[in-house]
Parts: C-alpha cells; sequence; structure tokens
C-alpha cells in the first residue's frame, strides 16, 4: 500500500484501483481511491487500463498524483491565489485587473488548468505583447507562473505549462531628468496653493502619495530633516503606510524646500489633521487630481512636455544627487529603494565624470611602467 500526503485523507491511505470488465464499448474501468473519494475511469481494451492503473498507483506512490477530472478554469484559480496572497491595496489592485482585463478577458482564462499546454501560453503572451508594454507583460507573465505554480503545489496539475517562454525584449527608454530651470519654470506655472508642491517634491525625492499624505509634524524646521511614514493610497483620498518598509525614511531638508514650505504654511495653514497640501476646500488631494489635472494644466503654461509626470521630480532629485557625488547607497536610502542596484540600473548614466574616470584608470596603470615595456613585441613563435 502506497502511503501519501497532501491530497489525500488523513489516514494517509493510498490510491487502491482494480482493473475489471464492465460493460460493452468500453468494456474495462478502473476503480480508484483518490483523496478519500471513490473514482472510476473506463476504456475499451483492458491494456489501457492496465497502463491507466498502473500510472496512478505509479503516481500515488511518488506523491505526484493529480486529479485530471478537476475543471477550475486558470481565471477562476487565479482570482484564488490572490484571495490567498499577503498584497497590500496597491498590488491587490494592479493583479486584480491583470487577472480581470489580462486572464479573464481572454481564451486562456477559460480553459481547465489541467488542459493548458505550454505552446498556448506562449500564444497568450504574444496576443498580450501587442497591447502591453514590456514591462508590464513581464509582471503579467510573473503573476501568471506564480498561479500556475500554486496549482502545482495544489495538485491540481502536474508540471506548469509556464516553460520557455519567448517575451519581447524590455528596453527601458534612459531616464533625461529636469533642469532646475525647468522645475522652476514648472513651479511657477502651478497656482499659487500647488507652488511649494513642486519644490517639495524635487527638493525631497518624494513619491505623489508620498506627497500627498505629508503633514506638518513631519517637518522638522529645526532639525532640518522631514520624515516619511505615510502616503495617500491612488484612487482613494485615505492615508495608509507607505509603499515598503525602506520607504518609511527621513530625508535631509534643504533651505530651499524649508523654504517654500514655510511661505506655503503661512499662506495656507495645514487641515486640522495636520496635512499640509489640501484642496481650497480643506480636502486631501487624489491622485488623479494633482497629478492629472493640476500638474498637467501646469506643464502646458509652462512650456514644457506633457508626457513629464510628477515622477520626473523625483528622477530631477536622484540626479542633482548623483552629480553632486553622492553615492549610489546613499541615493537610495533617499529614495526608499530596498537596494542600490535598482539607483544603478535606472540612474547609472547620470553619474558624473565616468568618462574622466575611465581615462585616468588606464593612464594610472601604465604610469609606473618603463616607456620600453609599453612596446615589448610579442614574441614570435
Amino acid at each position: 500500500m502506497a502511503h501519501i500526503e497532501d491530497r489525500w485523507h488523513a489516514s494517509r491511505d493510498g490510491v487502491k484501483a482494480r482493473s475489471g470488465r464492465y460493460g460493452t464499448g468500453l468494456r474495462w474501468k478502473v476503480r480508484y481511491e483518490a483523496g478519500g473519494a471513490a473514482r472510476s475511469k473506463s476504456f475499451a481494451r483492458r491494456a489501457d487500463a492496465e497502463r491507466f492503473k498502473t500510472t496512478v498507483e505509479a503516481e500515488a506512490l511518488r506523491g505526484e498524483y493529480v486529479d485530471r477530472s478537476d475543471r477550475t478554469t486558470v481565471a477562476a484559480y487565479a482570482r484564488q491565489y490572490a484571495a490567498s496572497r499577503p498584497h497590500g491595496p496597491r498590488t491587490a489592485r494592479r493583479v486584480a485587473s491583470f487577472i480581470t482585463n489580462d486572464i479573464e478577458g481572454t481564451p486562456l482564462g477559460s480553459r481547465a488548468l489541467a488542459d493548458v499546454r505550454p505552446s498556448e501560453v506562449q500564444s497568450w503572451v504574444t496576443g498580450r505583447a501587442a497591447v502591453l508594454a514590456p514591462s508590464t507583460l513581464r509582471n503579467l507573465v510573473s503573476l501568471l507562473r506564480s498561479v500556475f505554480a500554486s496549482a502545482v503545489l495544489d495538485r491540481l496539475i502536474g508540471s506548469s505549462p509556464c516553460v520557455r517562454l519567448s517575451l519581447p525584449p524590455a528596453r527601458r527608454e534612459r531616464i533625461v531628468p529636469l533642469t532646475v530651470p525647468q522645475v522652476r519654470a514648472l513651479a511657477a506655472a502651478m497656482p499659487a496653493r500647488n507652488r511649494a508642491m513642486v519644490i517639495t517634491q524635487a527638493g525631497l525625492g518624494l513619491r505623489i502619495g508620498e506627497l500627498l499624505g505629508l503633514r506638518a509634524a513631519d517637518v522638522s524646521f529645526l532639525g532640518r530633516t522631514v520624515r516619511v511614514h505615510c502616503q495617500i493610497a491612488p484612487g482613494t483620498r485615505t492615508r495608509t503606510d507607505v509603499k515598503t518598509p525602506t520607504s518609511r525614511r527621513t530625508v535631509p531638508l534643504p533651505q530651499v524646500v524649508a523654504d517654500a514650505l514655510a511661505a506655503h504654511i503661512a499662506a495656507f495653514p495645514p487641515a486640522a489633521d495636520g496635512t499640509l497640501f489640501t484642496t481650497r476646500f480643506g480636502l486631501l488631494y487624489s491622485h488623479a487630481y494633482y497629478g492629472t489635472v493640476i500638474f498637467k494644466a501646469a506643464l502646458e503654461k509652462a512650456g514644457l512636455p506633457v508626457t513629464i509626470s510628477t515622477h520626473d521630480l523625483r528622477h530631477h532629485y536622484a540626479s542633482v544627487l548623483l552629480h553632486a557625488g553622492e553615492s549610489v547607497v546613499a541615493v537610495a536610502e533617499r529614495l526608499g529603494h530596498e537596494n542600490a542596484a535598482l539607483v544603478l540600473s535606472t540612474y547609472g548614466h547620470l553619474m558624473p565624470g565616468s568618462e574622466d574616470a575611465t581615462r585616468q584608470a588606464v593612464d594610472a596603470a601604465w604610469a609606473d611602467l618603463p616607456a620600453t615595456s609599453r612596446t615589448r613585441p610579442v614574441p614570435q613563435r
């Protein structure tokens, strides 16, 4: 008797299978127990029945038995998978959007998990590549891989069909940061109530949610620091924790930002809960209203490309620090990134003096060599 775990009942009884003559047509039926339930499958030939019986018993012995009668669809299981994950609100919304629009809204979503072939997944990837950016597609494919990997662990499928997938290359455009004059022009084009928001985001490197959630108690004019520990969640006017644990940080307060905040507080006192930036009705700004309506209007007024977003002010901040010689580790900490690798991959081309440093490194290595050794001929063989 094979002893197996997981999908089998607590007594750990194995699969019991036997074959016998049954009816006409499909004359041979294999009866077996799986997961405490009696199951059966009929075959026209005894040899096929014996083969299936042997396969079931072998899979049970290896702990690899899969219930092929389960008809759970890819979309339905993806929703079950997402519901079981400890996703934050923002990630949960992104995953739900992926499932609704890119899995459930495609033929793949209605397929039973056990029926999906690798070629079908590749066709799905190719179709999604026509409508999604490469980086978005990679996040979507990562989600689908996780869904099928979970289905394998749940014994709904024997192996994942997400293998050897061909994805389009992800070419990241090099960031061209805003200059100080451009940021000044943008701030000047803003309504008076929002002018300090541009200076604050550009001078502290805040995400838009962190900017909107900033309170008076977070700013220490005496200590010349700003504490970043909460944000306004996208799609809401609700204050929540920041994006990740490393996003919780304290950043230096430059004088230019301190002056802008002091003038703003004098002209537009904080709300009752201390929120620094509010509408004229005393309400919190939403991402969409500030980032799309107010910010875009100021871009047009300043004569700047409308493709610029509030996140470009964060890029401006990183470029200023790198140009001043700040280490990538320090920049990562200021931005609230988990590691410096992201700073290098995003802003590495902005680091100053790399060409001069290369020249100096090679010249320094050769400087101590005698002139004759620099031109020593290669021995002939």
